[in-house]
């Protein structure tokens, strides 16, 4: 099918128009026109242009309108052989972030373990420890650079492998180290390796999904964090009781346990259809579409409207075939919105305050807990935060960007204020007169503020700034992103402790301030993007004020045949 396939038919208050040879979208001036009609709803503005071959503002249909139409019309099940095969791709992909996320809950417990101390005396807070923690951010910001390049050129899967690859050898050598630098050396390359991993993963992860399914699958990717972080702070619980090296070297070990399953693994997945389609293979990418998301009908109405789409929104010569090229992220109005989001998305969402998750137990113990239930509490707070981001994934399908970004940071404000308002209460009262209901407080505030910010962002982290950004420029933008997390992950981690050891509960405040100046900035800023296409999302962008276009709704009617009717009121 090609653009040309489009027809037109059109009446005095009835326009239709045929995508293809069985998606059919209409147009009524009046609701009560639409016969049979069993739903009617709004749904987002977005107006998709098919090059037909009339020049009049009718021939512009609500893109949102074909894409639900496409939807109803469809029949892919999510228990069939071929939708089952597509979920274990999103799983391995899966463990990419898992990888990242194993990081976060490992170095807070081992840090805190007495013969890592003894080894390298790095201390609980400060400048040492702020610098062996930090050393991985260094990693992710220099990886990207690479990462780009190798998911243009190669395709999204090599840049998993390799990025596994590398990860499993920084594992060898902090597993293995008896000198400080040689743990800072693999703590570099283990940064460097995920950030070449979590550019590629959340790209295949966007770009292989059905568009219906979008917000859900590639959700569950950022949830690989806790999927890391979880058996991370279990396993290094248990670890915690051996007395010797071996209670930090077996985690750090274990380290690797998702990367060699992506090594295994994922070259048995199938590559992604859009960078089939921008390399030139039309008919891998047409099979892709037909097998997993038209279960195996070539007429799905699903498959014929991303078609269209990836014919006239995937560039057969641009900026991904040039491994030195960025341009394109900044050339043009819509790629500068497009650009913006991902930068917002890579400040705020590692500075919103949930960096103070590397020095968890820090924070415990600074409102009563001893050594025991420091490492219990980060471990309820893994499975607590990881509830709280099942249900933003859950709902990411249906739930307004938006006001999920600006009302979640708002509420983080707050459960900040209240985790620093008492253990600042905590800190004046005298020794002989601790009110362990205090520090309590301050322990619930603190796992409240993660389960609202997993819920907010943790679905969102990936899924944002992919969605955002165009197929020719998905791989080099996140590699941006991914520079951009690692330099704020540096700034996290490496004052951090510094800040701890020397303002103690005063750093929480700061992030309760600048939480309040993100809200704001979401709301003038961000642009709405569920309900949409990847590709049909360019009009928005390239409309005069992209974030107003994104808010507005129109009206749909569902017959009962499973037709949809645009209500142009």
């Amino acid at each position: 099918m090609s653009h040309s396939d489009v027809e037109k038919a059109s009446a005095h208050d009835h326009e239709q128009v045929v995508i293809g040879e069985h998606l059919v979208l209409e147009k009524v001036k009046d609701v009560n026109a639409v016969k049979g009609a069993k739903e009617v709803k709004a749904v987002s503005n977005g107006e998709v242009h098919f090059n037909l071959q009339y020049n009049s503002p009718s021939n512009h249909f609500n893109s949102t309108a074909a894409f639900a139409a496409a939807v109803e019309q469809s029949n892919l099940s999510p228990w069939s052989k071929d939708s089952l095969f597509l979920f274990w791709c999103m799983f391995v992909a899966f463990l990419c972030s898992c990888a990242n996320g194993y990081d976060g809950s490992l170095m807070t417990a081992i840090n805190a373990m007495p013969h890592y101390q003894n080894k390298f005396n790095s201390g609980y807070l400060g400048s040492s420890t702020g610098l062996i923690f930090s050393i991985y951010t260094i990693g992710g910001i220099i990886g990207p650079w690479f990462a780009g390049p190798i998911a243009d050129r190669w395709g999204r899967r090599a840049g998993m492998f390799a990025g596994a690859w590398i990860i499993c050898i920084g594992t060898a050598i902090i597993a293995s180290s008896n000198h400080r630098n040689q743990f800072i050396a693999g703590r570099f390359i283990l940064g460097f390796g995920v950030s070449i991993l979590t550019t590629s993963a959340p790209s295949y992860c966007v770009e292989i999904c059905p568009p219906q399914w979008r917000g859900r699958m590639t959700g569950f990717y950022n949830c690989g964090w806790f999927g890391g972080s979880i058996p991370a702070a279990g396993i290094t619980l248990g670890c915690a009781k051996i007395n010797s090296d071996l209670s930090w070297r077996l985690p750090l070990i274990f380290q690797a346990a998702p990367s060699m399953v992506v090594i295994l693994a994922v070259w048995f997945l199938p590559e992604s259809p859009r960078w089939l389609m921008a390399a030139g293979r039309d008919d891998d990418a047409r099979a892709f579409l037909v097998r997993f998301h038209g279960s195996g009908n070539p007429n799905d109405p699903v498959v014929e409207l991303e078609w269209v789409e990836f014919k006239e929104g995937i560039s057969l010569d641009g900026a991904d075939k040039r491994w030195w090229d960025y341009s394109e992220l900044f050339n043009t109005s819509s790629a500068r919105w497009r650009s913006l989001q991902v930068l917002l998305m890579g400040v705020f969402g590692q500075f919103s305050g949930n960096g103070l998750g590397y020095f968890n137990t820090e924070i415990y113990r600074a409102v009563g807990y001893d050594d025991s239930m420091v490492f219990n509490l980060n471990l309820v707070n893994s499975f607590t935060s990881a509830i709280g981001a099942g249900f933003g994934v859950a709902l990411a399908d249906k739930m307004p960007r938006r006001k999920v970004l600006v009302w979640g940071t708002f509420v983080c404000a707050f459960m900040l204020a209240g985790n620093g308002g008492l253990s600042a209460r905590w800190a004046h009262l005298p020794e002989d007169a601790k009110n362990l209901n205090v520090g309590r407080g301050a322990v619930a505030f603190f796992f409240f503020f993660n389960i609202i910010y997993s819920f907010a962002y943790t679905p969102l982290q990936a899924l944002y700034p992919v969605e955002c950004l165009q197929t020719n420029t998905r791989a080099k933008g996140m590699a941006m992103y991914a520079v951009v997390v690692g330099a704020i992950s540096f700034i996290n981690l490496y004052a951090g402790p510094i800040a701890l050891e020397n303002i103690k509960y005063n750093y929480i405040f700061i992030f309760v301030g600048w939480d309040i100046v993100e809200s704001i900035l979401w709301y003038f800023l961000a642009i709405e993007t569920v309900g949409r296409t990847l590709e049909e999302l360019e009009d928005i962008f390239s409309a005069r004020n992209p974030v107003a276009a994104s808010k507005q709704r129109r009206t749909v009617a569902v017959r009962d045949d499973g037709g949809v009717v645009l209500v142009d009121q």
